[in-house]
């Protein structure tokens, strides 16, 4: 074989790729494929000056990866809001026809698989990212250059992001949960998570080894000039991407539905897991002019597939005991499949709801699980009842350490702060990557640090030393001197981290950077009304707060000493402006993203709030404002637009 003849070998090879992988109608048997493959590798094992980036050899997994590092997307890769019956759509349609009337409505299958983009330059495969935070992803491009329906060089020349679902055919799935099982290995729950396991493997030849598909679903950073969506997409598949089962294009309400019960009739029948429709604006420029909200595009809305429900038998109800000492009760039922996933326990948020559905043992339930929700019983059988069925009895004491149960009603709490449940938990939780990210305090090392007696608290971390943990079975030298600097390498961390990591009842990451940002370390001292004040608080919220300062108070001051967290760096004094020192809400939507508005007003001076009352001075609207502007109308509060906002900032 001569170079020439190499290089038609490997356009032949691509193209018998492409029609079996991508359409799926094969050109020539496996015998055929594999001499000619064959046949291209000993030519490049000669002659590896001349290897194409497109060659198919290029593609085989051998590199075993030590972790991946991180990648920015070009574009962010946005999440959809969803709706689950016709009423959710005709609301969003009534709201999406006020921004522009004049569209037309682009419908797609939404897979049930791994979110991935990838960016081709000059023609040419360069990055293969993940979903990750729709910022940043995971660079995962070894592996994706083993999916043989992700062409390594196209056509187009300009740098694009394609974007799509990584998925594993039902068959497949089938095939390697057959392997795994015969092997003694754990089986895979569904297609999306063998899909996503399959795509992040360090050893790219496992990714090989498994059939993943890419099906994409659109585009991010380009300079394709289409008018519509359906074109541009067109465009896509004509360079070698795999389409979708079903497309349309779409005038109106009646139409769209028609589409989505049609997807939704054949979902069994198509060849990969879906659990929705996508519907977009068709029209490219309405799109950019209708923008995003700041957590959705406005053009574009995801309407999922009905819920699954499955009737099984409620065996035992166990209860589980949270890292703030949180009692809830599980339910375990009979194992059930609903569509692909075994089910065995569903959700009881509390013992409320089991006397007020009048749950028993041995009852026969319906189950329903939704996406990604954790099942949860929606109905039980009352007329299916034999008798055999057990009343279920509220506990008194902690299912862990046995200490009586503080009743609040609709909470049991465990008060014991020596709790094995509440300190392991909350020590793993301490150390989690959202809170002080300590690295090398996994489950089961915080395990085997309780049960030694080493650790009974938090605070137990930091009086840890080289000789104490040697004594632990497998910490070697180095293992234990790389947990002591990250114990040293997490004081000095920010002062949200630190309120994060405590695990107050209802605050997560969001609360903890609110409550940092507005008190920093004198959140212990704040009161009540301060609390409920702040955005996106509400009583629940402000009461765990302050339940947890009465009762861990001295804890909290000693990890401040140890930890010394960055308290939040202070706003200089704002000039005189007509927000300064005023209370203003926010309502509706805008021109920028509501943090960015806050931000900016609290630069002046102002205090954004999220409820509206006498006390309050502005109440700003953008486009759909709600209740907050009836009310401040009602009440008298000065009103003022965006652009009125912008205009007094100006003037000042």
């Amino acid at each position: 074989m001569n170079k020439e003849q190499y290089i038609k070998a490997v356009e032949l090879l691509n193209l018998y790729s492409y029609h079996y992988y991508v359409l799926d109608d094969p050109m020539t048997t496996d015998e055929v494929y594999d001499k000619l493959y064959h046949e291209v590798l000993e030519y490049e094992e000669r002659h590896c000056e001349d290897i194409l980036a497109n060659s198919p050899t290029q593609r085989v997994g051998d590199i075993i990866s030590e972790g991946f590092s991180k990648a920015p997307h070009l574009s962010r890769m946005w999440s959809l809001e969803d709706v689950f019956d016709s009423d959710g759509l005709q609301k969003w349609l009534t709201k999406t026809y006020k921004l522009d009337s004049n569209i037309s409505f682009y419908c797609e299958p939404k897979y049930d698989g791994a979110s991935l983009n990838l960016i081709y330059e000059d023609g040419k495969l360069s990055q293969g990212i993940t979903r990750g935070d729709g910022s940043v992803g995971e660079l995962i491009t070894q592996n994706v250059k083993t999916i043989r329906s992700i062409p390594l060089t196209i056509e187009h020349k300009e740098r694009i992001e394609i974007r799509g679902e990584v998925v594993l055919y039902k068959d497949e799935f089938e095939r390697i949960n057959q392997e795994r099982a015969a092997k003694g290995e754990a089986v895979f729950a569904n297609p999306r998570n063998a899909a996503a396991g399959s795509l992040r493997q360090l050893d790219s030849a496992i990714t090989a080894s498994r059939n993943l598909v890419f099906l994409p679903y659109g585009v991010g950073e380009n300079t394709l000039e289409h008018k519509l969506l359906s074109e541009k997409m067109e465009y896509i598949y004509s360079l070698g991407f795999k389409k979708p089962p079903l497309r349309a294009t779409c005038k109106d309400f009646d139409e769209i539905e028609a589409v989505y019960e049609e997807m939704n009739k054949n979902r069994d029948s198509y060849a990969m897991m879906l659990d929705g429709m996508v519907i977009k604006v068709n029209e490219i420029a309405a799109q950019i002019d209708m923008g995003y909200t700041v957590k959705n595009p406005r053009f574009s809305v995801a309407y999922k597939f009905p819920a699954v429900e499955k009737i099984t038998t409620l065996k035992e109800i166990i209860l589980q005991v949270g890292r703030t000492g949180a009692v809830t009760p599980v339910a375990i039922v009979e194992p059930t499949n609903i569509d692909g996933v075994i089910v065995e326990r569903a959700t009881l948020h509390n013992f409320d709801e089991i006397d007020r559905k009048d749950i028993r043992i041995n009852d026969k339930v319906i189950i329903l699980r939704s996406g990604d929700v954790i099942p949860k019983i929606i109905k039980v059988l009352t007329h299916e009842r034999d008798g055999s069925e057990v009343e279920v009895q509220r506990p008194t004491n902690c299912p862990v350490c046995g200490s009586e149960l503080l009743d609040e009603g609709v909470l049991l709490k465990c008060q014991n702060l020596t709790c094995e449940a509440r300190v392991i938990n909350s020590i793993i939780y301490f150390a989690s990557k959202p809170c002080l990210n300590i690295d090398g305090l996994g489950n089961k090392i915080v395990e085997a640090l309780f049960e030694s007696g080493l650790v009974k608290s938090v605070i137990d971390l930091f009086d840890l030393t080289l000789e104490k943990l040697l004594t632990l079975e497998g910490f070697k030298e180095k293992k234990a001197q790389n947990l002591l600097a990250s114990l040293e390498a997490a004081k000095g961390c920010d002062y949200w981290r630190f309120v994060n990591s405590l695990g107050i009842e209802h605050i997560g990451e969001v609360a903890s950077k609110t409550l940092s940002a507005r008190f920093g370390s004198s959140f212990i001292d704040a009161s009540k009304d301060e609390l409920v004040a702040l955005e996106g608080f509400g009583e629940e919220m402000a009461e765990s707060v302050l339940e947890f300062v009465r009762v861990n108070r001295e804890t909290i001051l000693q990890l401040q000493e140890i930890l010394r967290p960055l308290e939040p760096k202070q706003r200089e004094e704002a000039k005189e402006n007509p927000f300064k020192g005023k209370s203003v809400v926010l309502t509706g939507s805008m021109s920028e993203s509501r943090d960015v508005i806050k931000e900016m007003l609290e630069a002046l001076g102002a205090k954004v709030v999220s409820s509206v009352s006498k006390k309050t001075d502005f109440v700003i609207y953008g486009e759909d404002a709600g209740s907050k502007y009836d009310k401040a109308v009602a009440l008298g509060v000065a009103v003022l637009s965006e652009q009125e906002m912008r205009e007094k900032i100006e003037q000042a």
